[in-house]
C-alpha cells in the first residue's frame, strides 16, 4: 500500500472534516429555515424500512432515533424506546437510506452552448434529491465554491456538505482550466489552492506525467488528495505516480489504446474500448494495480448516458427545473444524437463501461459515484445522482449494493466512514427518506420527501420546487 506524507491536521485547521461540526436549526438563517420541516431536539422515524448502506439486507419495521445531530438508536420499532418528548414520524411504506455522497458533483453546469456557475440551484437540487455530501471534483469558479461551502457551514445558505476540489489542472490551455507546463507550475498551483481551502485536486486530460507527479506529491505533502479525468496519462501510469482516485471508469482509461504515446491522449481511445475483452490480462492488471494501491474509481454513468441515442427518459421534473434556453439547447443536442443512432457506437461502449465497473468491484475495487452535471446538459445536480442509482442497477449491481456505492463507499473515499455513509448509532444523522421501496422499485429513488443533514430535516419537495426554471441561469 502506498503511503503519503501528511502534515499534522492540528496545523491545518482547514482540513478538519466537514462532518465534525454540528449545525442545529436555531443557527440557520431565515432563508434556510424556510425549508426546514423537522427541527426537534429528538426525532423518531418509526415503522420505516432501512437500507443502511453497509450492504446488509433491507430491514423492515425499523425505528431510527435521532438526538441532536446524531443517530442514537436503530432497530425494530418494538425494541426502541422513544422518549415522550420526541417528534415521532410514522413512516410506514417509506425507506430510509444514508444521505447520498456525490463524488463528482460540480456546482457549475454546461449544455453544448453554455457554461454557467449555478450557485443557487445546484446546492438546492443536491440536498432536495437526497445528496447530503458532495465533492466538487474540478472547479469552474473555485472561489464561488469556497464561499458557498462557508455559507452553508455558517447556516447562511442551504446545501450539502462540500469538499472543495481546486481548479482543473491540465496541460497548456487557452480555456478556463489551469494549464501547467512544468513540475514547478504544478506544485505552485496546488500550493496556492491548498492555502485557499481546497482539500482535493483534479488533473485533466492533457497533463504530462512529470507535472501530474509533481502535483500529486505537493498535495500529499500537505495531507491532501488527488483525482483525475485522464487520457494523456493512463490509469496504470497514474496509479504508479501516486494518484488517490480515478474518474469516469472505462470512458477515460487509455491503458488499452494501441496508439497510446507517452503524455499524449490517443486518437483511438473509443475504438480500444469497443474491442476490449474485460476478462483480459491487461484489464485485470489495471484492477490489481488500483486495488493494491487503494485507488478508488468514480462512476459517472449519468453524464455518459447523454451520448447514447434516445437516453435518458425525459421527465417532467427535469424539463420544469431547467431554464427555457438551457432546455432547448439540450433538446437540440439530444435530437442530433438521436439522428445518429444507426451509426453510434455509444450503446455498445456504454454497456461495456457498465460491465467494467461491475468487474472492478467484483475484483475487490472501491467504487463511488457522482453525477457530473456537464456534457450536453441532460444530467442535472441531484437528479443525475438518482439516475446513477438506476444505471448501476442496470449495470448488474443489486439495489443494496448500489446504496452502498452511493453512500458508505463515498464516505470511505473521503475518509469520513466513521461519521457518515451508513445508518448506524453514533453516526451523524444525514439521512434520505424515500416514499416507496427502491429495492423492489428502483424508480422510487426519485420520491425523496425528507432529507436530514446534521439531524435537521429538510422538505425535499419544497427544495426542488424552489429551482423551477432556474437551472442553467442561477
Amino acid at each position: 500500500m502506498r503511503a503519503s506524507t501528511a502534515i499534522s491536521l492540528l496545523m491545518l485547521g482547514l482540513l478538519t472534516p466537514v462532518a465534525a461540526a454540528g449545525q442545529d436549526a436555531a443557527s440557520l438563517s431565515s432563508s434556510v429555515r424556510e425549508f426546514v420541516a423537522i427541527d426537534a431536539p429528538v426525532v423518531a422515524l418509526t415503522n420505516v424500512r432501512v437500507v443502511d448502506g453497509t450492504g446488509a439486507p433491507p430491514a423492515e419495521g425499523q425505528t431510527v432515533l435521532i438526538e441532536g445531530n446524531r443517530i442514537v438508536a436503530v432497530g425494530p420499532t418494538a425494541a426502541i424506546s422513544v422518549p415522550a418528548s420526541a417528534e415521532e414520524l410514522d413512516l410506514t411504506g417509506h425507506t430510509v437510506i444514508p444521505g447520498m455522497i456525490g463524488l463528482h458533483n460540480h456546482t457549475f453546469y454546461t449544455t453544448s452552448s453554455r457554461q454557467v456557475q449555478i450557485s443557487y440551484s445546484a446546492p438546492r437540487l443536491y440536498l432536495g434529491s437526497g445528496v447530503t455530501t458532495i465533492r466538487t471534483t474540478g472547479s469552474y469558479h473555485p472561489y464561488s465554491e469556497i464561499n458557498m461551502k462557508r455559507g452553508i457551514e455558517e447556516g447562511r445558505m442551504i446545501g450539502p456538505r462540500m469538499h472543495i476540489t481546486g481548479p482543473y489542472i491540465t496541460g497548456p490551455t487557452s480555456g478556463y482550466m489551469t494549464g501547467v507546463s512544468t513540475p514547478e507550475d504544478a506544485r505552485r498551483v496546488v500550493g496556492y489552492w491548498a492555502d485557499e481551502g481546497a482539500t482535493w485536486f483534479k488533473a485533466y486530460t492533457s497533463i504530462s506525467r512529470a507535472d501530474l507527479k509533481a502535483a500529486i506529491d505537493e498535495a500529499h505533502r500537505r495531507g491532501l488528495k488527488f483525482t483525475g479525468h485522464l487520457c494523456s496519462v493512463s490509469f496504470r501510469e497514474a496509479v504508479e505516480l501516486g494518484i488517490d482516485n480515478l474518474e469516469h471508469g472505462l470512458f477515460t482509461n487509455s491503458d488499452y489504446a494501441a496508439d497510446k504515446e507517452p503524455d499524449q491522449c490517443p486518437s483511438g481511445l473509443r475504438a480500444s474500448l469497443l474491442d476490449l475483452d474485460l476478462g483480459s490480462q491487461e484489464v485485470q492488471q489495471t484492477f490489481r494495480d488500483m486495488i493494491d494501491n487503494g485507488v478508488a474509481m468514480t462512476s459517472t454513468l449519468a453524464v455518459y448516458e447523454l451520448s447514447v441515442p434516445g437516453r435518458p427518459p425525459l421527465e417532467d421534473r427535469f424539463t420544469e427545473a431547467m431554464s427555457p434556453e438551457a432546455l432547448q439547447e439540450y433538446l437540440n443536442r439530444r435530437n442530433s444524437i438521436a439522428e445518429q443512432a444507426a451509426t453510434s457506437t455509444m450503446p455498445e461502449v456504454f454497456r461495456k463501461a457498465q460491465q467494467y465497473e461491475v468487474a472492478f468491484v467484483r475484483a475487490g475495487g472501491l467504487l463511488g459515484a457522482g453525477v457530473d452535471p456537464t456534457g450536453n446538459g441532460g444530467a442535472l445536480p441531484g437528479f443525475g445522482d438518482q439516475r446513477n442509482f438506476e444505471l448501476l442497477i442496470e449495470a448488474g449491481f443489486t439495489p443494496v449494493e448500489v446504496v452502498q456505492i452511493m453512500t458508505l463507499n463515498g464516505a470511505r473515499v473521503l475518509g469520513l466512514e466513521s461519521e457518515l455513509g451508513s445508518v448506524a448509532a453514533g453516526k451523524i444523522a444525514d439521512l434520505t427518506v424515500i416514499d416507496g421501496n427502491p429495492v423492489t422499485d428502483p424508480a422510487s429513488i426519485r420520491e425523496v420527501t425528507l432529507v436530514f443533514k446534521d439531524g435537521v430535516g429538510y422538505d425535499a419537495v419544497k427544495l426542488v420546487d424552489s429551482v423551477r426554471g432556474q437551472v442553467g441561469i442561477r
